[in-house]
């Protein structure tokens, strides 16, 4: 079989890329550290903010939300109305390696289990706060798309959006799910752990040196 001959990188964006974390929000708006886990716990949880990474309404849930927990409702209204401090924490080394990758001409692209409003926002205001994200030359966000990672549509969808196929391609992410799904189609992909890792894998496929 003939070697792969890689000439663009996939990136996942939260956890990857970017620190996105909800507590860097509501540390601002809970002052004790065991009241905001609570909340974070029991109310704006990760199942229900992944409703909207797979399509749902972010306005729609903000309100069903808000009437089942009476005397929350800024706090709720919080969540999506201030998603972009919840990913203002870059991770350096991350944003050296892209730099490196766009350097030696390595085609970016993110894709990213995200609600709908992101895309544009990874167009306009996440430019200004991350100028290395105008590198990507283009962006796939699922809640926009109608499919999200590990649905092997995404992929798809992202190659096609590039205008690559699957066999030119590694994505990095930090869920090994969404890495198999990667493969699954044919992507080389990498399980991404830290900076020095992916780098690491990256050489070994020649797309850094």
């Amino acid at each position: 079989m003939a070697p792969r001959r890689l000439s663009t990188a996939v990136f996942d964006f939260g956890g990857v890329l970017v620190d996105w974390d909800p507590r860097h929000l509501y540390r601002k708006l809970i002052s004790e550290s065991a009241e905001m886990e609570l909340f974070l716990a029991t109310v704006t949880t990760r199942e229900w903010h992944q409703a909207q990474d797979h399509g749902g309404d972010p306005i729609e849930a903000t309100r069903r939300l808000q009437a089942l927990h009476p005397g929350r409702d800024a706090l709720i209204a919080a969540f999506y109305d201030r998603f972009d401090e919840m990913n203002e924490h870059a991770f350096p080394a991350m944003v050296s390696l892209v730099e490196r990758l766009h350097a030696a001409g390595t085609r970016l692209l993110l894709v990213s289990n995200a609600p709908g409003f992101l895309d544009p926002w990874f167009r306009g205001p996440a430019r200004r706060m991350h100028p290395f994200l105008g590198l990507f030359c283009d962006y796939v966000v699922s809640g926009l798309v109608g499919c999200s990672k590990p649905d092997p549509a995404i992929y798809e969808l992202a190659c096609r959006t590039g205008g690559f196929e699957p066999a030119e391609a590694v994505f990095i992410d930090d869920i090994d799910a969404n890495v198999e799904g990667a493969r699954a189609i044919g992507m080389a992909a990498i399980l991404h752990r830290s900076a020095a890792q992916t780098a690491a894998e990256l050489r070994a496929l020649g797309l850094l040196t």
